[in-house]
Parts: C-alpha cells; structure tokens; sequence
C-alpha cells in the first residue's frame, strides 16, 4: 500500500472509531509507531481534523466524515463473493437485504468494474455445507489470483500439491471458474499436463504465477452443468469417522478428501467425507490408533475390524 493510500485508509479506520491509539494504527498498517506520527502530522496539515491525547489516542473532530471512496474492482469483487457464501450459508432472512445491498452496490461501480463483477459472478459457484472450523479466510492466499485467472482470461502456472503423499508438480492451467464445495474453495480449470478438466484445491497451491498469457473462451464449457455432471460421476464413496480433537489437523492435512465436522462427542468430532477407496480408508484411520473410529457405513467398520484383527494376530504372545 502506497503512503497516498494508506493515509486516506487511516482516515477511514479514525472515522469508524472513537478513539483509536498509535499502536492500533501500527499493527493495523503494519507500520511503525514513528510512521504513524509522521501521517497523523501529514493529515492535521492537509485540513484533516484530528485531535491527539498523550496515553489516550486519536480521534476525529466530531462532524467530520470523508466523502465516498470508490472501490476498487478487488474489493468490489470481494463483497460479490461474500454475499454469494450469506445467501448460501446464512438464514433467509439476509437473503434480501443482501440482494438489495449488492445490486446498490453494483448500481454505483464504474462500467469496467460492472463487466469485472459480473464476469466474476458467472465463474463462481457455492454450494456445499459451508466452512469447518479452520476455515480462515487468510488461509486462501491464492483466491485472489485465481479470480483474477479467470475473469481476464489469463493461464495460471501453479505448483501444486493433491495430498500430503503426493509430490509438487507444477502446471500451466487455463481457469474456467471457482466454486466453493465441501468447505473449501476449488479451482476448475483445463490442465495443459493432464489435457483435461481438473480440480484444483486452491489451499493445496503451494505457488502461483499469473501469467500474460491470455487464452480464448471456451463456447461449450458450463460450470453449472459441468458441476452437476462432476457430482453425478459416482466415483467417490461417502464415509463418516471420528476423530479426538488431538488428530484432527493431522486427519485435514493427510486426507485426500476434505473433512465436513458434523457433529461433536466424546472429546471429538464425527467428520463426513468421500474416499475412493474404503481399503485405503482403513488401514489409515487405525495409523489414529483409539483416536480415530469409523462410523459409517457397515463396510467400512468391518474392514477396520479385519484389518485390527490382522494386526493383532501379527504380534500374538509366542
């Protein structure tokens, strides 16, 4: 952030608070104390009325308020994407109020910043049961980029890792749209190495290069459709485990797929996902030892149960 920004962005944090002290804007900006001393003085000296108490903090004269600021079509896109997860994951009664907040916003964003939402809006979906509990938002780093991928029609280069068994590959990919499924958002995009369409977890990019290359549309692609068809391929197995709240970060980043938290007990919490492989799926929850349980379905406990009893009869008293 440029100093012209972060100024008018500090006149924005004061106007929104009562008193706000020199290290709240240090840590907010990232900035030093000093640095901070040096803006407050740049904006009382442009006409910026702001009154300081030693041991107290700063604070705007009251009255003062900063015209509208513009947003930018990042920030505007941001708001798009956030009201598509309150509308999918929220009561209905935001539902309309949201709807009516967006289109004002959109009623006053310059046109190029209209087509940027609205291309935006047409490669995004979200569906699924919304976020787990280590969701953080600062943990996607690359959506950003990747929305930028696909509304100008830009190749992406990533690195990328599936699971925590695999290895990084890197790969140029032409993104066709987000969505956000199972608690985690997804790249869709043609994969140049695998010549195909393919998902991409967006956490599991490890980097990412927005390159100039730009590419041409493709007529026959739907993401909608695509989505429905994807979800129709049956290859994936539904399963439930549970886990000891001790395992669970190590259950997120070794599972090839991505763990939905429905309901806690016993100093855990019951987890629904999809496997291809309940085989593979058992002999994994027992490395949990008495951490983990399977809980459904039936052939996934008796395979458990068998793989156990294998495993006992191996180390059986001489």
């Amino acid at each position: 952030m440029n100093r012209t920004d972060r100024l008018v962005a500090m006149v924005l944090y004061l106007q929104g608070r009562r008193v706000v002290r020199a290290s709240d804007l240090a840590a907010h900006f990232e900035i030093t104390e000093r640095t901070v001393y040096r803006d407050i003085a740049a904006l009382s000296e442009a006409g910026v009325p702001i009154a300081g108490e030693a041991g107290v903090g700063y604070t705007l004269m009251k009255g003062y308020h900063l015209p509208p600021v513009m947003f930018t079509a990042e920030e505007a896109s941001s708001l798009f994407v956030g009201g598509e997860l309150v509308k999918q994951f929220t009561d209905p009664s935001l539902h309309a109020p949201m709807t009516t907040a967006l289109d004002k916003l959109r009623a006053v964003l310059p046109r190029e910043h209209q087509e940027h939402v609205d291309r935006l809006v047409r490669g995004t979906v979200v569906m699924g049961r919304g976020f787990g509990p280590n969701q953080d938002p600062a943990g996607q780093p690359m959506l950003l980029p990747v929305q930028q991928g696909v509304v100008q029609r830009r190749v992406l280069r990533l690195t990328y890792r599936g699971s925590a068994r695999d290895a990084d590959t890197q790969r140029d990919v032409e993104p066709l749209g987000v969505v956000f499924y199972s608690g985690n958002w997804y790249l869709v995009a043609w994969c140049r190495l695998r010549d195909d369409l393919r998902h991409f977890r967006i956490d599991r990019i490890k980097r990412l290069e927005l390159r100039a290359e730009r590419f041409d549309a493709r007529p026959d692609f739907n993401l909608a459709k695509h989505l429905e068809e994807y979800g129709a391929q049956g290859d994936a197995m539904p399963a439930r485990v549970w886990f000891a709240r001790g395992v669970q970060e190590r259950a997120r980043r070794e599972s090839y797929a991505t763990l939905v938290e429905e309901a806690r007990r016993d100093g855990g919490a019951e987890f629904s996902l999809f496997t291809v492989s309940y085989e593979w799926m058992a002999r994994w929850l027992l490395s949990f030892g008495t951490c983990a349980e399977a809980v459904s379905p039936p052939e996934l406990r008796r395979l458990v149960r068998e793989e156990a009893a294998k495993i006992a009869q191996r180390h059986a008293a001489d």
